[in-house]
């Protein structure tokens, strides 16, 4: 792989364009971005995030986000497959640049063009990485994992799967343990469950975990569970993840928005004498797209910059990210519907573009962190609560 002299080189105009162009193909397929994938491993897009020291680029997390928005526009699927590998390499790069030696191998591993997935997603699981329902079982030289994982994406190439488990051994003092887990790892199946509403292309399968060994050097954490384990490894996850989902929200909805802006000035009506673009209510709906557009951006960039540089935001971190990235999908989503119902009934059909866009932009609002946790966690947050703080009554 050649490694990226700066973060702006890898995403060339041409590869965009390509990458736009087999979009609508691996939706209407239900088949992964392979070729994507493959050129933007060639172009040194995966090493965005590591270290100048182990070949990569050394972006940081505010330079990657910029490049992932810039991708989703073109091929949101693609971006927010490839955004498991980056975040998991980000997290990394952060703590190795902070002193912290504990996911070095990762560096290496990254260097040497191994990919990494995340396996956090659990049902019945509404608080990822801080709780679990896969079960951690301390033996001799690592943990065995038990458990189902959910939304895996990057199932066809991932070489470490990134997943965690909870260690009940001792039930007073439960443990969550966060590893990598090798591909050739026996006792797990990836299971072909994908077949969604949107983001198709991510081919994001289930993984069965049965008794899976992941030994001690692949362990990164063992940490309380909850928010009492949120040191800077969780913090980073969060980062690098919650920011990662934002910003592809918001690189959608600008394709919305400008797809709309297109189509509304070639749109005629035998209501009208110009284009439905001189329609005061068209205008005025624009108007709503554009105002809430521009709200998107700078909060993302700004949380992005600060994590970047270091500043202080202390116990109020999580709620800072939260925020970002919530306001992010849900925004990106009233644009993308908005968009729909301006293009009328031809919106609907899949060569308009945006009914693709409309049900891959659904899929943010799932994403973690839903609602009602980015509720308890920004709440708490302004309150001074603990997040792991219960509510008593009576």
């Amino acid at each position: 792989m050649t490694a990226v002299a700066n973060p702006q080189t890898a995403l060339t105009d041409e590869l965009l364009e390509r990458c736009a162009e087999r979009a609508p193909r691996y939706d209407r397929e239900n088949t992964f971005f392979t070729e994507d994938f493959q050129e933007l491993r060639e172009a040194g897009y995966l090493q965005l995030p590591l270290p100048q020291e182990f070949g990569g680029a050394g972006a940081t997390l505010a330079e990657v986000m910029r490049e992932q928005r810039k991708l989703a526009y073109y091929a949101a699927p693609t971006a927010l497959g490839i955004n498991m590998h980056l975040y998991w390499v980000g997290v990394a790069a952060d703590l190795w640049r902070a002193g912290d030696r504990s996911m070095e191998w990762l560096l290496e591993e990254a260097s040497r063009s191994h990919v990494f997935a995340a396996g956090h997603a659990e049902s019945g699981n509404d608080i990822p990485v801080l709780l679990s329902t896969t079960r951690a079982e301390r033996v001799d030289g690592g943990y065995r994992f038990t458990g189902h994982k959910s939304f895996g994406s990057l199932s066809p190439v991932w070489t470490y799967l990134g997943l965690h488990g909870m260690d009940m051994s001792n039930p007073k003092a439960p443990k969550i343990v966060h590893a990598f887990m090798p591909r050739a790892t026996e006792g797990y199946v990836v299971k072909d469950t994908w077949d969604t509403m949107g983001m198709r292309a991510t081919r994001s399968e289930d993984t069965i975990l049965d008794g899976a060994f992941v030994p001690d050097k692949y362990v990164v954490r063992v940490i309380a569970p909850g928010a009492a384990g949120m040191d800077h490894f969780v913090g980073a996850v969060f980062a690098w993840a919650l920011l990662g989902f934002g910003n592809i929200y918001y690189g959608m909805a600008r394709r919305a928005l400008d797809l709309t802006v297109e189509g509304v000035k070639k749109k005629k009506s035998i209501a009208v004498t110009r284009t439905m673009a001189y329609h005061p209510e068209v205008q005025h709906r624009i108007a709503e797209m554009g105002i809430a557009i521009e709200t998107i951006e700078p909060l993302l960039e700004r949380i992005a910059v600060d994590w970047s540089t270091g500043v202080n935001h202390g116990a109020m971190w999580p709620a800072k990210i939260f925020t970002a990235k919530y306001h992010a999908v849900e925004t990106s989503w009233r644009i993308i519907d908005t968009a729909l119902e301006l293009a009328g009934g031809f919106g609907i059909f899949r060569r308009s573009g945006l009914e693709r866009l409309f049900r891959d932009a659904r899929l943010g609002r799932i994403h973690p962190a839903n609602s009602m946790l980015t509720h308890e966690i920004v709440g708490k947050s302004w309150l001074g609560i603990s997040p792991d703080e219960q509510p008593r009554w009576g």
